[in-house]
């Protein structure tokens, strides 16, 4: 099958999914758009060398059964998809991508691949079909790497050096909580880690925090890990920094940010929603991605995908 790789227009967004060096018998022949690993000054003769071809962002739409882009693809892009292709990357279907599903996807009958780090699905229709060959956590280290982007870019965003009087609270045990510890450990600071079982805690004290990070992705517009009620309880100043980028849903009434313009103030709160912070790291974060699609992803005969909406 062929596989067209293209580059991401979301904003800002830097990395390269895959690298030359981690290309290898793959079972798909892959066309890879022109200038595609320009940010890491990889030239397009190196994907050449590697079996690849090299062809215009236009003609991979034309030629290709499916599509992989990083980041959700752009309203530019959507005259050029063709009906029933594959599309491969952090989709989010029932999160930030959800409009594109279903004005877009369903009305063309596409096979939406979600690379979500702990449920990787395909979505089809009104399907939603695990995917058995990738692992839960089979990209960990970029979820840990968004947690620590996040709140070193929240910090000097906001303008601000944690110190020993500071009060942090940090919600949910998983990846990205992990990394938005380790950065924020680093300035010596009063950390509170909070569980499920312990919630109930965190809303009765939610008041004595400086800063409160959510490592909590629900996907679920009818869920909140922090509503709007328990949001006025806020002291003024208190910095909110959403590392999981769930905006809307764990943190009601949120939206999303950007790399060049991270913050919002609301009612005295500073918000900071962006969706793609790995890529401030993006030497370090392309690695990481490219070492686990290589192995999870394009290793596997593309076709598969067909097979399971069987």
């Amino acid at each position: 099958m062929q596989v067209g790789l293209i580059k991401p227009l979301y904003p800002y967004e830097k990395r390269v999914a895959l690298l030359p060096k981690d290309i290898n018998n793959f079972s798909n022949d892959l066309i890879i758009e022109k200038g595609f690993g320009n940010y890491l000054n990889i030239s397009d003769a190196e994907y050449i060398s590697k079996g690849c071809r090299i062809n215009s962002r236009n003609e991979i739409f034309k030629v290709c059964d499916a599509i992989f882009c990083l980041k959700l693809l752009q309203p530019s892009d959507y005259e050029f998809i063709r009906s029933g292709q594959i599309i491969v990357g952090w989709t989010h279907p029932t999160g930030s991508g959800t409009e594109f599903f279903n004005k877009i996807a369903v009305p063309l009958g596409l096979l939406i691949v979600d690379l979500d780090n702990i449920n990787p699905s395909l979505y089809y229709l009104d399907k939603k079909i695990p995917i058995p060959w990738i692992p839960r956590d089979f990209i960990r280290e970029n979820s840990v790497m968004a947690g620590v982007c996040s709140t070193l870019h929240a910090l000097i965003s906001f303008g601000y050096y944690p110190n020993s009087n500071t009060k942090v609270a940090i919600l949910a045990p998983g990846n990205v909580s992990q990394g938005a510890y380790q950065m924020i450990s680093k300035f010596n600071c009063n950390i509170r880690l909070f569980y499920r079982k312990t919630m109930e805690e965190f809303y009765n004290t939610i008041r004595d925090y400086d800063i409160i990070i959510n490592g909590i992705e629900v996907d679920k517009p009818d869920i909140h890990i922090i509503t709007k009620d328990q949001l006025k309880k806020l002291n003024k100043g208190t910095l909110i920094i959403d590392a999981a980028a769930d905006a809307g849903n764990a943190i009601e009434g949120t939206h999303y940010t950007n790399i060049g313009d991270p913050l919002y103030e609301e009612n005295g709160i500073t918000f900071y929603e962006v969706n793609n912070a790995p890529t401030i790291l993006y030497r370090e974060s392309s690695k990481i991605i490219s070492e686990s699609l290589s192995k999870w992803v394009f290793s596997y005969d593309f076709k598969e995908y067909y097979e399971l909406i069987k």
